[in-house]
């Protein structure tokens, strides 16, 4: 097998990052060479044609597509798809995609974790398109250097541009034109990655569910912003919008938001309310994108923690305290953990607008506020983790189980990690009890799930 070779294949199985795998036969690999195919479906036979081949598995694409798997759909619905990094199963019907997204949650539990836990049905979206409350666009210039707006393509930062996305709420289509047409009437320069010249690097746009406030922010290598008389008429026409703001990022980095960032018009956040509680958001606040779904995620993380009123419950990797906050009214006291100090100044307010009385927050490290809190005497009959897609480190798993929580309920956004975290709290009598997916993100990869870890 070589690059450029093509084969007739059949597509077996999938991914968890959504490309559709084929056992490519030829004289060294009479078993069949493990080949990944993006944009395909198990039952799929195609011709594919190799693009690189390694010692264990090849990847390929597909050249024409000879019968169709019965999992397809025509309706994409989206005309970068295939082309941006976004979404992963587009091509699939939606019950198809989340048939995978279970079954891998399964295999990470069962195999990586060697848990056996009881398997609720995974919670599926309403509505698989639309439901985005947040998007960051990359902006560069284009070959005769017209500023481009659109998504990267996968594993590049070439601008794929798209002012349009099946994903997201059509008001910030329009956000994103009336945002490209002042850069083009004013001679406002996006940002070159390659010369580090230019001026704006990415919109950022974020919008509350419920009460359709909207926030629009500027992510620039300046603060100095021309034209922006016309920037701020064009959005305030935009219904919804009640906060324009700009970032400032001067650094050669791959980090989107910069380390400050001002007002340019109206307020420095918004408000959402989620499972009844009044969420302030500012720029850098971490909050779900997708509002409807984490209203399920944090019903489902609340049955879990089975709370009877007299409990504490220690929130860490809170953000801006939304699970805690969603389950304040049910525990005798909240305490939750933060290491951006932007998000639990949120919290705070977060706290203190919906009249929540028995909480606090504390910006620290997870692992660090989790020791501070044991030596304080603080033991906490559940705990609500909610760590970053590479999970948590053995320290605080370690800390964590030196508390002795009754309950551990861990909510997750990469089931391989929580896998290997579940077999590492087995290692000290926390087995996984129940585990539930949902589907906070259809169309693309990512699957969460929320997890219950008791002691023995």
């Amino acid at each position: 097998m070589r690059k450029n070779d093509l084969f007739t294949v059949s597509i077996d199985g999938v991914t968890s990052l959504g490309s559709g795998i084929a056992r490519v036969k030829d004289a060294e690999h009479p078993d069949g060479l493990v080949t990944f195919v993006p944009l395909t479906a198990p039952g799929d036979e195609i011709s594919c044609r190799i693009l690189k081949v390694e010692k264990r598995h090849a990847f390929g694409k597909m050249e024409a597509l000879l019968s169709p798997s019965p999992a397809r759909t025509n309706n994409v619905g989206c005309d970068a798809f295939g082309k941006c990094g976004g979404c992963a199963w587009r091509h699939v019907r939606y019950e198809e995609e989340l048939s995978y997204k279970e079954q891998h949650v399964f295999d990470c539990l069962t195999r990586i974790g060697e848990a056996s836990p009881e398997f609720l049905p995974i919670c599926g979206c309403e509505s698989p398109d639309g439901y985005r409350n947040k998007a960051q666009y990359p902006i560069a210039p284009d070959k005769e250097g017209k500023p481009t707006l659109g998504y990267y393509a996968t594993h590049s930062h070439r601008v794929v541009a798209a002012d349009t996305c099946a994903l997201e709420p059509p008001v910030f289509t329009e956000i994103k034109r009336r945002v490209m047409a002042w850069m083009s009437e004013n001679g406002v320069p996006a940002y070159n990655e390659e010369t580090k010249a230019g001026l704006i690097r990415h919109l950022y746009i974020r919008k509350a569910e419920q009460t359709g406030e909207t926030m629009v922010c500027l992510v620039a290598t300046s603060g100095k912003i021309p034209a922006v008389s016309a920037l701020i008429a064009s959005l305030r026409e935009v219904d919804g919008v009640c906060s324009i703001l700009v970032n400032v990022n001067k650094k050669d980095t791959n980090v989107i938001l910069g380390d400050r960032e001002f007002t340019l018009w109206g307020r420095d956040t918004i408000t959402d309310i989620l499972c009844g509680v009044k969420v302030r958001l500012s720029a850098r606040s971490f909050y779900q994108v997708n509002s409807r779904q984490a209203e399920h995620l944090y019903t489902i993380a609340a049955d879990f923690a089975d709370l009877k009123g007299e409990e504490i419950l220690l929130d860490l990797y809170c953000g801006a305290g939304t699970i805690g906050l969603s389950m304040a009214g049910r525990v005798k006291d909240l305490i939750g953990v933060e290491i951006v100090p932007e998000a639990v100044e949120d919290a705070k307010r977060n706290a203190a607008e919906n009249g929540v009385e028995n909480a606090r927050f504390l910006c620290a490290d997870a692992a660090k506020a989790a020791k501070t809190l044991a030596k304080e005497g603080v033991r906490p009959d559940v705990v609500v983790l909610d760590p970053p897609r590479k999970g948590c480190d053995e320290s605080l798993i370690q800390t964590v189980v030196e508390m002795a929580p009754d309950r551990v309920v861990y909510v997750s956004c990469d089931p391989a990690t929580l896998a290997r975290d579940v077999k590492r709290f087995a290692l000290s009598g926390y087995t996984c009890q129940k585990a539930q997916a949902v589907d906070m993100f259809p169309r693309t990869a990512h699957c969460e799930t929320v997890a219950l870890l008791k002691k023995s």
